[in-house]
């Protein structure tokens, strides 16, 4: 049995009303009160980020760090780091570097390596050279507010080389 409307033209018109716009979508009013009760605090001023974690020497491997600070007066910042096609079941490290000169340009080189606390943490990658680690840092020391360009990289447990690095990213500490 054939029906008037071919196929093609049906799925057309499917796709056409999916990509419609609601008259449902929040407003920028909306959208505000929503980011002022988000746990997770407002991505504006840029409170939380996610930095892209790429091979220096154009390598294989690849990384994300999800650096999130909760809405809350702790001013723990928590990141989630996944990396993957390093090197199979090895031990890696994540650092950051911080420039107090807020210009959008990375240039420190005081690396700290992260992990649960004060306490540096390592990523262990699987046979398959996947890694995942949660990882957390006080921030209490520095007032709400304070601005800084940071920076991240990833360097292999061993021998310290480094196998993976970030762009430049503003973060401000929030409460």
């Amino acid at each position: 049995m054939r029906t008037s409307i071919p196929l093609a033209a049906a799925l057309a018109l499917l796709m056409l009303a999916a990509c419609e716009r609601s008259a449902s979508l929040p407003t920028d009013a909306s959208a505000s009160i929503q980011a002022a009760t988000d746990p997770w605090g407002p991505e504006k001023p840029p409170f939380n980020l996610e930095a892209v974690l790429r091979s220096p020497n154009g390598s294989p491997g690849f990384g994300l760090v999800k650096f999130r600070q909760p809405n809350d007066a702790n001013q723990i910042v928590y990141l989630d780091v996944w990396v993957r096609d390093l090197a199979p079941t090895t031990s890696y490290r994540l650092q950051r570097a911080v420039d107090t000169i807020v210009d959008g340009n990375c240039t420190s080189t005081g690396w700290l390596t992260l992990g649960a606390g004060l306490t540096p943490e390592a990523i262990v990658t699987d046979d398959r050279g996947t890694g995942r680690a949660e990882l957390f840092r006080n921030l209490a020391a520095f007032p709400v507010g304070t601005r800084f360009d940071i920076h991240f990289r990833v360097i292999e447990d061993a021998g310290g080389g480094v196998v993976l690095e970030s762009g430049c990213y503003e973060f401000v500490v929030s409460q």
